[in-house]
């Protein structure tokens, strides 16, 4: 079975790798044989992750870029191939959900900025690398989505219809790039990530779900490499929800 998770000469890229779930996926995927990719706005954050990705044996390249900006998105992509020769699988999984006083009063400022960096972003980027895999030899690509675009909320109103158009987006690229490209998104409920430190204490012990706790940031991990590997080979334009059965 541990061969349906093997990643070995395999290159991962993944946005918003330096913290939380990001890095979680990151040092999963260097532990299970890949190569990986690790970017965020705060290069610093990256090459530290890459630190301990070479210690894991792998090799690492650790890269700066707002993924809201389609300009930084290109010169990722270059530097990746440049690098790497390669991407097998690429997760977007950066991300940022700011509450807004109400609908009315949600500046255009913070709207452009929230739907770029969890729609616009990984648009591009998709359809960038999308494009490569599906010209060489394939790949996965998973979008990290939200349950606030499932179960949305106010004061989130562009943050869940940015994360209900990335939905979509996997649809679209799925038949876009099949077959040889599977694209799926994890919808992640509430994680132990560095964003719950500002949530009141009982948010960070409860949650309105069947767990009836938020998720550890660990616990990304075995979906993540299910969606990445050989283990989903039939797995495709799927919306995996891993929320602890939130309602």
């Amino acid at each position: 079975m541990n061969d349906l998770f093997d990643l070995t000469g395999r290159v991962a890229l993944i946005t918003g790798g330096s913290r939380g779930l990001g890095r979680e996926m990151a040092l999963a995927f260097a532990g299970a044989g890949a190569d990986v990719i690790v970017t965020s706005r705060k290069v610093d954050a990256c090459r530290a992750v890459a630190v301990e990705i070479e210690a894991l044996g792998r090799r690492a390249l650790a890269h700066g870029c707002h993924v809201g900006r389609w300009d930084e998105i290109d010169a990722l992509v270059e530097a990746a191939y440049a690098e790497f020769g390669r991407v097998d699988i690429l997760v977007n999984n950066a991300g940022m959900s700011p509450l807004a006083p109400s609908s009315a009063e949600t500046s255009e400022e913070l709207f452009d900025k929230v739907v770029a960096v969890n729609f616009k972003g990984p648009f591009r980027l998709g359809a960038l690398v999308g494009r490569r895999m599906a010209d060489g030899d394939g790949g996965s690509i998973i979008n990290v989505s939200s349950t606030g675009a499932l179960k949305p909320q106010p004061r989130y109103g562009p943050y869940a219809g940015a994360k209900a158009a990335l939905n979509t987006l996997t649809e679209v690229l799925a038949l876009e790039y099949a077959p040889s490209v599977r694209v799926n998104t994890i919808s992640a409920g509430p994680f132990l990530t560095d964003i719950s430190k500002a949530w009141p204490r009982e948010h960070r012990e409860r949650a309105p779900s069947a767990a009836g706790r938020p998720g550890r940031p660990e616990e990304i991990v075995t979906s993540a490499l299910y969606l990445a590997s050989p283990a989903s080979s039939f797995t495709t334009g799927a919306l995996l929800r891993v929320d602890g059965g939130l309602y």
